[in-house]
Parts: structure tokens; sequence; C-alpha cells
């Protein structure tokens, strides 16, 4: 079983390979390795820093953008569940309430 599973991933690397060998034969070049990013040349340097507070907006949006998905099966089944389920969910979102009152006074959402 294995090997069926190795050979199940390895042929198409393999077939890959040998297409790319055939019908695409490597032709090297200054025009060719050079960056391209929306049919512009690039100009200037291509490291850029970005604000850290983007990160910090993102991954605050990404953690309340999950949350609210677990959210929603509750949401649609409230009438139908049990107590301890609905304990279980207002705990939850207790804990979240409790993870934006500490960005906020963290001061991960004043922009600076």
């Amino acid at each position: 079983m294995g090997l069926v599973a190795a050979a199940f991933c390895l042929t198409p690397l393999v077939l890959a390979r040998l297409w790319a060998a055939w019908f695409s034969p490597r032709k090297p070049g200054a025009e060719k390795n050079a960056a391209y990013e929306c049919g512009l040349e690039s100009r200037g340097e291509a490291w850029v820093q970005f604000h850290a507070g983007y990160y910090l907006y993102a991954i605050v949006f990404l953690i309340f953008d999950v949350e609210a998905l677990f959210l929603l099966p509750f949401a649609v089944a409230f009438t139908q569940l049990p107590t301890g389920a609905v304990v279980a969910m207002l705990v939850f979102v207790l804990l979240l309430v409790e993870g934006f009152v500490w960005a906020w006074r963290k001061g991960v959402l004043r922009w600076q």
C-alpha cells in the first residue's frame, strides 16, 4: 500500500518533469530572468516595508472573522440546542469579547 501511495504521488511529478524536458527547452536570458509583474518592468528596490499596523489589523480581522463563522451554526440551531450547548457558546462569546477588550486596551486597534 505504501508503494502504491508513493507511486500515486510521484507519477504526476515525473510526468510533469518529462513534459517540461521535451516540450519546453531551457532558454535562459536576461529578459526571461527579469522580474515581471503586471506587464510593467520593475523599478527601484523590490523590498518594501509595510507598516506593522497592517499586519495587526489583518490578524485581528482574521481572528474575529473566523470566530463569527463559528457563531453561525449556533445561531441557526439556537432553538433546538440543549442548555449545555448554550452555556458553551456563551463561554465562547465571553472569551471572544475578552480578546477584543484586550486588543483594544493594548492599543492594537489604534492606528498610529
